[in-house]
């Protein structure tokens, strides 16, 4: 009995985990580059009642969680026409912060401010391939472009006066989210061009987040469910317990 009630709580703290999980997803339904996660459980140890005959006889101890994943499939685009609102195509990233102290996003909302640095919503400076802010001169701040390459065009000149830097990932579930959009770069790591990392950036529109509301709240019903039925475990437990004292009296 006391086992089936350690199992409950593994099972109530595993399901309020979930939830946890379930409510931050939720939460960036609207998150600009915003990627859902995942939970998975696994079960504990099991005690051996008997070894005998041919097969032993095994109780299992509850269940812990095993991963957490972050979900990197793309989200809808939004168009807003806007020509510093990005998207890259891909497993591609945008890179963003400052030279050899850099993240990685999905979110390409971009702004340019009073000194013509290209810069993202939360102040960090964007950065080009070589890993360096990108500076637009005051004369053409109302009317460069940005094209599919990620080449910061100017009016006159066919020569771009930057590239966007664009860092793709392999394993994208291995990055660790740092907040606002964003993630820590794997180790040893250097931006290159949108050309050369096999993506295309669209300008004039946003990625959004990728949560499907439906699926949340499906998994929310079957997290309550799950915390709700490991809680009677442990009540039933209670009340078996109870009568085995009760038998003593």
């Amino acid at each position: 009995m006391l086992r089936s009630m350690y199992s409950g709580v593994s099972g109530m703290k595993n399901f309020q985990t979930k939830l946890d999980v379930i409510g931050n997803n939720i939460s960036n339904v609207n998150t600009i580059g915003y990627k859902k996660s995942t939970i998975n459980f696994q079960d504990l140890m099991s005690q051996n009642m008997s070894n005998g005959g041919t097969n032993p006889m095994q109780v299992g101890l509850g269940s812990s969680t095993s991963s957490i994943n972050v979900v990197h499939t793309p989200g809808s685009s939004m168009s807003t026409g806007v020509a510093t609102d990005l998207t890259v195509s891909g497993s591609g990233f945008f890179v963003v912060g400052t030279p050899g102290n850099f993240n990685l996003t999905r979110s390409g909302s971009f702004t340019v401010d009073n000194a013509g640095v290209l810069k993202t919503s939360q102040g960090q400076d964007v950065l080009d391939d070589a890993g360096q802010t990108i500076t637009i001169a005051a004369e053409n701040r109302d009317s460069f472009r940005i094209n599919s390459a990620g080449e910061v065009l100017v009016p006159g000149s066919e020569v771009p006066i930057a590239t966007l830097g664009i860092i793709t990932v392999d394993n994208p579930s291995s990055l660790r989210k740092v907040g606002g959009s964003m993630y820590g770069p794997p180790a040893g790591i250097t931006p290159t061009t949108a050309e050369l990392a096999g993506v295309s950036i669209g300008s004039g529109q946003l990625e959004m987040s990728n949560v499907d509301l439906t699926e949340e709240f499906t998994e929310m019903i079957i997290a309550q469910r799950g915390f709700q039925a490991n809680s009677r475990t442990i009540t039933t437990s209670d009340e078996l317990l109870q009568e085995v004292v009760n038998l003593k009296r």
